[in-house]
């Protein structure tokens, strides 16, 4: 009896897998961020109504952290898109890989985002001029995403930047 081997490419998928896994992640970090925020800023509201427009801002803040997953999703379609017939399995383990900054620290840094602008909306509870102090607090923590999708940004402009050399 004669077998047949039947090579098979993974590489699409691992790759758009990794697009998914950081908006994925990114979706769940603020999800969780905004609704720990959303919570306490509702009680903050309802003792104080004249901050909403502070607390608004510190709502919102948590919500970047979809968008940068969004974002990492876009830069694996766009990059690779026009080049699929390149993306063996072995690369696309690695745009899998390069996109792994993004989605862990847009899942951990909206989550603790979340928590920061939630304290924050108690500073303001306190006292409402201190509003841009609780900003400035929330977002320092916004800074760790930014550097997981530079981080990503960069891996995956160099696979992109082999891949387009090799063809």
């Amino acid at each position: 009896m004669e077998t047949t081997e039947i090579m098979v490419n993974y590489g699409p998928a691992f790759a758009f897998a990794g697009g998914a896994v950081a908006a994925i992640f990114g979706g769940i970090g603020s999800s969780i961020g905004v609704g720990a925020a959303g919570t306490t800023g509702a009680g903050v509201a309802a003792e104080k109504p004249e901050a909403f427009g502070k607390i608004l801002v510190l709502e919102a803040l948590p919500g970047s952290q979809g968008i940068y997953g969004l974002i990492g999703a876009f830069l694996v379609l766009n990059f690779f898109s026009d080049k699929i017939e390149l993306v063996t399995t072995g690369v696309g383990l690695q745009i899998f890989v390069a996109c792994m900054p993004l989605a862990f620290t847009a899942l951990f840094s909206g989550i603790y985002q979340g928590k920061v602008a939630a304290a924050g909306m108690n500073i303001i509870a306190k006292n409402p001029a201190n509003g841009g102090q609780a900003i400035v607090l929330a977002a320092i923590v916004e800074t760790f995403a930014i550097l997981g999708l530079l981080a990503s940004f960069l891996m995956l402009s160099a696979i992109r930047d082999a891949l387009t050399v090799a063809a």
